[in-house]
């Protein structure tokens, strides 16, 4: 550091800065101090300000502070310069301007209490400038205004040494204090600190002084540790601690997510009927079911995402499949197909029977010879909201209204539930309504909240859903469902194998058959049918999902039925005659005839010759085998079995 950052100076450098007011040569500087007495000067605290040199020479220096107002000011003036040229600048920028840059860029981050002490401070310098500027000189000025505010002359001109060759308009980041920290940080056992974070950043969420305690009675005490403050660990744990982290271990993920601000999506690039939005809701109703039990209604909806008017529903004992799968067939029947459908990964929606074969579909065991879905068969590209996420399902909001309209109407007294269980009402359980009753009240009801204007959705603009929903339907294209298409959305699917013998393919203890499917034996195939009625034709389509045909229900007969037996006749005889036409439209000839045209004599394949011959030579037990037996000189006489017995036959006569 140069002599002139010093704050203690010889005569030689107080001469050689050629500071203000005072003399430029050694001596007669060190005449100045003795005349003004600076060898007696002391600070506030009684220190002396004078001095001998410690460093090699010898001689006496002097405190800044004994300098006058004037040279002071230069001096400080000085050094600022002489930090800022030390400081790095960028390559584009003049040195003042990356000065002036660096300071509005620190002064942006102070706290307000330091801005507003800049501020008075700038406010006092302007007041000791207009006193200048009516003739006062510095010194008076200086004076007057530090009276006035109640701080020390001494301060107010450092504060213009501060701001010596800065333009006003830029002075305000020279003015504003600079804290420094009070001096080293206390220490604190690390396994304690260990202790203490892993305590206090559990999802329990304690409290920082429960943890505090916890560890101040077991640990600390056990071990001998004395813990700083209470207070002191915390600013800590604020300081070293992420806020982000903190949030994850003590409030989950989901409040972390909660950190990025929801995403915005707009359905102005959609039209009525384009995208679809599915999901299922429980009333917070008592109903009586058919049967006479009584239980709470669940209701599959579906919303259409452009207008936000509920098109189809359907209300059942639980949300599953089939009420899904009829929903889905009055949206076909009533409105048309949709091209997209938003629904979550529920069982009753990511069921085999709706989205089989969808390439997004993760639930439940994938396999190849899986049924085709409704939606999937019908081309419907199935998005999967993410659970328990609310806010990606449009629908919901429309279960709001349908608690607060429909669940809470007058016509429901007695049969509210309440939604949770802590919020039951007085007349909790008075009585049940009848199922059909309901299910008229919620048709009418939903009704209603589409019809009124107002609305102040993105699409509707004040009008209501119904005209927005309208509006858009009637200009838009929308597929059209065939009865091929009603006939797939109203029927359940099951894979079937067909009996390799007959075709007929069994369901639920019932047979189902038709004379064509014998063609379908051994073979796996697609069944649709109505569970609901199981007496109902059953309609069979390929795996790869061309319709076959209708197969027909075989139900069982009495043992003696006569007419049972003429129709399985009939059938035998029916089967017989198609057989027989297939057989002459094959158009097929005689076996003999075929077999004569089949029988041309072949010259036989004439024998190769080998052109080298590799000897073949025996060992062990075959070579013994096959080694040549020693033929006798004469063949022994083998005497004749005939003979034998001739001889024996002319004995027994003699005999006798």
């Amino acid at each position: 550091m140069s002599h002139g950052t010093s704050s203690w100076l010889t005569a030689k450098e107080i001469a050689d800065l050629g500071l203000p007011g005072l003399p430029d040569d050694r001596r007669r500087v060190a005449e100045w101090a003795e005349a003004n007495g600076w060898a007696n000067r002391t600070d506030p605290a009684g220190k002396p300000l004078v001095r001998r040199r410690a460093a090699r020479g010898g001689g006496i220096e002097y405190h800044a502070s004994l300098l006058p107002l004037p040279a002071q000011e230069a001096l400080i003036a000085r050094q600022r310069r002489e930090e800022a040229a030390a400081q790095p600048i960028a390559a584009n920028d003049t040195p003042e301007s990356a000065i002036i840059a660096a300071k509005w860029a620190w002064y942006d981050q102070q706290s307000a209490s330091a801005k507003a002490k800049a501020i008075d401070r700038l406010s006092m310098l302007r007041e000791v400038e207009a006193l200048r500027g009516a003739g006062t000189t510095q010194t008076s000025a200086i004076n007057v205004v530090a009276g006035r505010h109640g701080v020390s002359p001494r301060a107010i001109a450092g504060w213009f040494a501060d701001v010596a060759g800065i333009a006003p308009a830029d002075r305000l980041p020279f003015l504003t204090p600079r804290y420094q920290g009070g001096g080293k940080e206390v220490e604190i056992d690390a396994e304690a600190w260990r202790i203490l974070k892993t305590d206090y950043l559990r999802p329990e969420k304690p409290s920082f002084m429960a943890c505090y305690n916890r560890l101040a009675d077991g640990y600390a005490k056990v071990n001998g540790i004395r813990l700083p403050a209470a207070k002191t660990m915390q600013r800590r744990m604020d300081r070293e601690i992420d806020m982000l982290v903190k949030k994850a271990k003590r409030d989950g993920r989901e409040a972390v997510r909660r950190s990025v601000p929801p995403m915005r999506r707009t359905v102005m690039d959609l039209h009525a009927m384009e995208a679809v939005n599915v999901d299922g809701h429980t009333f917070d109703v008592f109903v009586q079911w058919e049967d006479g039990r009584i239980g709470r209604p669940v209701a599959v909806g579906i919303q259409d995402v452009f207008s936000r008017k509920t098109l189809a529903h359907r209300i059942g004992e639980t949300e599953n499949t089939v009420l899904t799968r009829l929903a889905f067939a009055d949206l076909f029947r009533t409105y048309g197909i949709p091209k997209d459908a938003v629904m979550d990964n529920g069982r009753a929606f990511a069921s085999k029977a709706l989205t089989g074969g969808a390439l997004t579909r993760f639930r439940f065991k994938i396999k190849d010879t899986d049924a085709t879905g409704v939606l999937t068969a019908l081309g419907i590209n199935v998005h999967w909201t993410l659970p328990y996420r609310g806010s990606s399902k449009p629908i919901e909001r429309a279960w709001k209204d349908v608690c607060e309209e429909i669940a809470k109407h007058p016509a429901m007294a007695g049969a509210y539930t309440g939604n949770k269980p802590d919020a039951k009402p007085e007349n909790y359980r008075e009585r049940a309504i009848p199922i059909a009753e309901f299910r008229a009240h919620v048709a009418r009801e939903l009704a209603r909240l589409n019809a009124p204007s107002g609305r102040r959705t993105e699409a509707a603009q004040g009008r209501s859903l119904d005209e927005t929903f309208t509006a858009s339907y009637a200009v838009s294209p929308i597929g059209q469902a065939t009865a091929e298409q009603l006939r797939m959305a109203l029927l359940e699917a099951v894979d079937l194998r067909c009996d390799k013998e007959s075709g007929a393919v069994k369901l639920m203890g019932n047979v189902y058959w038709s004379p064509d499917m014998v063609k379908l034996a051994g073979k796996v195939v697609t069944a649709r049918f109505d569970p609901d009625n199981l007496h109902s034709d059953l309609h069979v389509y390929h795996r790869n999902g061309d319709y076959f045909g209708v197969a027909h229900i075989r139900e069982a007969r009495g043992f003696f039925d006569k007419a049972s037996a003429e129709q399985r006749s009939k059938e035998e005889a029916q089967l017989r005659r198609k057989v027989r036409e297939g057989i002459e439209a094959a158009d097929l000839m005689q076996v003999s005839e075929m077999a004569a045209l089949l029988a041309e004599p072949t010259a036989p394949a004439p024998t190769p010759e080998p052109s080298v011959v590799r000897p073949v030579r025996h060992r062990g037990q075959t070579a013994a085998a096959l080694k040549p037996i020693p033929q006798a000189d004469a063949a022994p006489v083998v005497p004749s079995f005939i003979d034998d017995f001739a001889a024996g036959v002319a004995r027994l006569r003699i005999v006798e």
